[in-house]
């Protein structure tokens, strides 16, 4: 279970802790049956390359889903995730570490809540950004818990 989180302990410019996960392509074949993206381009090899791609890729949303669980981590159990979004602007492939990371944006308080913005992004082994997103948090304050 992840350390609660605190708005008072967050500034602008706070970086997320690093997250880095491995993708395997049994973790790929389990997504496409949870998912129901079957497209060919995560599971054939020469299909992936008739498209012109290298090989096998990282399903996107599975991307998006590393991207949420390093803000989920991040935030503890008593905070929320209020907004997030991600786009996909290049690959990544299974057998190659995917880091996750974040920085806080903005911070503010407004209709009783206490939120945190913060800019995210999943690297490639070279360091690239590929996948930039961004996620909104409530987190409480320590006087409320």
């Amino acid at each position: 279970m992840a350390q609660q989180l605190y708005y008072e302990d967050v500034e602008v410019g706070t970086e997320l802790p690093v997250l880095v996960k491995n993708p395997t392509t049994q973790q790929l074949v389990k997504w496409a049956g949870a998912s129901g993206d079957y497209y060919q381009i995560h599971y054939d090899e020469k299909f992936a390359i008739s498209t012109g791609l290298t090989g096998v890729i990282v399903h996107g949303w599975l991307t998006a889903s590393f991207l949420g669980q390093l803000v989920t981590d991040w935030i503890g159990d008593r905070s929320a995730l209020r907004k997030f979004g991600c786009s996909y602007r290049g690959v990544l492939y299974p057998g190659e570490p995917v880091t996750c990371k974040g920085k806080v944006t903005k911070k503010y308080a407004e209709e009783g809540h206490n939120f945190i913005e913060c800019e995210i992004w999943a690297e490639n082994p070279k360091g690239e950004a590929v996948v930039p997103g961004q996620a909104t948090v409530i987190l409480p304050l320590k006087a409320s818990g």
